[in-house]
């Protein structure tokens, strides 16, 4: 395998994801604290008194971790963000993502790493060279094509534009997850409806949703159907993996911050084998489709390619919430582990679990595990089905807490 120049970098909403990611071979991750990050409403955000033990976990496995303050900040939340910072700088997080100048400024101050959000809407070799003043890292806007983007990176070598460490500064895009209808997911429908700004991570996703259409001369209405036309299917760039990476990006990066293990897990693994794929110049058709096989599987609203092809409209949703082709159901919490003969026991708390059914155990210091019960020991005897309020026990290689979760996969 040839050494790869592209960070791989993987979004962690909790810690569980934040192993995921590990796992599956991110070389970097990053995370949000408390209310000053873009997910503040749809994912359990990470805690000031976290950052320890995050900087811990990720220097443990080499990995980078970043930290997103990339909402717009007000005046009362100055003492916060001097608090988070300062924290940052104490416990070694990597960089900050970041679009505010109040950020910005106080990063320089204290000498944090700092990566330009997307939400600065970064869409030219001007504002590159602009930022490069500030930052090592510009996350180019979405909307951007791959011939636009090849160009700015081409830009930054020929005018040789390098970021405050001294380095030619890097190039990061999108290449997997959600899409907002907004440029740059600079939207205010959810402030303007409902007083909740998507800019201050409260999008109550207006978009989303069914609507109709009335003619103000008749008052005729029409329901719009099939389609939510403010609502764009994910991006998915694995089958332009090998495209991406001729157009000088550096950092490919994951959106998820709100998605589960699972995602996080499958999602990452599957841009790492592509990277080593292109890497290794074996990158093809076949493992594309095996690739979006397992894409599918997770959390998804349908996918398409994004602006990057030149597409001057995007793709619509048929369906508000996730197409994926599986879905976990809870089952229940670990209860004990025998560490010598690596067994792990749980107790179901709702459900039914047979023998050949796909179970995926969940975890802060697992990350995601996910296997096939091929023998069904219920309450320490083999059988053929579990209940709720049944222990069930089987071979795991990793030490198991009442942190742990089960689940079972089923198709949909």
């Amino acid at each position: 395998m040839k050494e790869s120049n592209i960070e791989l970098l993987s979004p962690a909403g909790s810690f569980e994801a934040m192993q995921a990611a590990i796992n599956a071979g991110a070389d970097a991750i990053y995370f949000g604290v408390e209310q000053l990050n873009m997910r503040t409403r749809s994912a359990n955000s990470f805690s000031i008194s976290d950052l320890a033990e995050i900087s811990r976990v990720c220097k443990k496995n080499a990995v980078k971790a970043y930290i997103t303050l990339n909402t717009v900040m007000y005046e009362h939340d100055m003492n916060l963000l001097h608090t988070i910072l300062e924290e940052v700088k104490k416990q070694g997080i990597d960089a900050v993502i970041a679009a505010d100048f109040a950020v910005i400024e106080y990063c320089s101050q204290l000498k944090i790493p700092l990566h330009i959000s997307t939400q600065a809407n970064v869409s030219n070799i001007e504002a590159v060279q602009f930022f490069s003043r500030f930052a090592d890292v510009v996350v180019l806007a979405r909307e951007l094509t791959l011939k636009q983007v090849e160009h700015i990176s081409k830009e930054i070598k020929r005018r040789n534009i390098r970021g405050v460490s001294g380095e030619l500064i890097k190039i990061e895009l999108f290449v997997h997850g959600a899409l907002c209808m907004a440029v740059s997911g600079k939207c205010y429908l959810s402030l303007h409806t409902q007083n909740a700004s998507a800019n201050r991570g409260a999008c109550l996703q207006n978009c989303r949703r069914t609507y109709t259409v009335k003619d103000t001369e008749t008052n005729e209405e029409l329901l719009i159907d099939n389609e939510y036309i403010m609502s764009p299917k994910d991006l998915c760039t694995i089958d332009l993996v090998d495209q991406l990476i001729a157009s000088g990006v550096n950092v490919f990066k994951i959106e998820g911050r709100s998605k589960g293990a699972d995602y996080v897990h499958t999602v990452t693994e599957c841009y790492r084998e592509a990277i080593e794929a292109v890497q290794n110049n074996d990158y093809n058709s076949d493992k594309i489709k095996i690739w979006m096989d397992r894409l599918t599987k997770v959390y998804n609203r349908g996918f398409w390619e994004g602006y990057y092809l030149g597409r001057k409209l995007g793709e619509w949703t048929s369906n508000p919430g996730s197409i994926a082709e599986e879905r976990k159901i809870y089952l229940g919490k670990s209860t004990n582990y025998y560490p010598k003969i690596k067994v792990g026991e749980f107790l179901l708390d709702s459900g039914t679990l047979k023998e050949g059914d796909t179970i995926m155990v969940v975890g802060p210091a697992i990350g995601m595990a996910k296997e096939k019960m091929e023998t069904l020991i219920v309450n320490g005897k083999q059988a053929e089905m579990a209940n709720k309020g049944d222990k069930i026990t089987f071979p795991f290689p990793s030490k198991l807490t009442a942190q742990d979760k089960l689940y079972k996969i089923v198709k949909q």
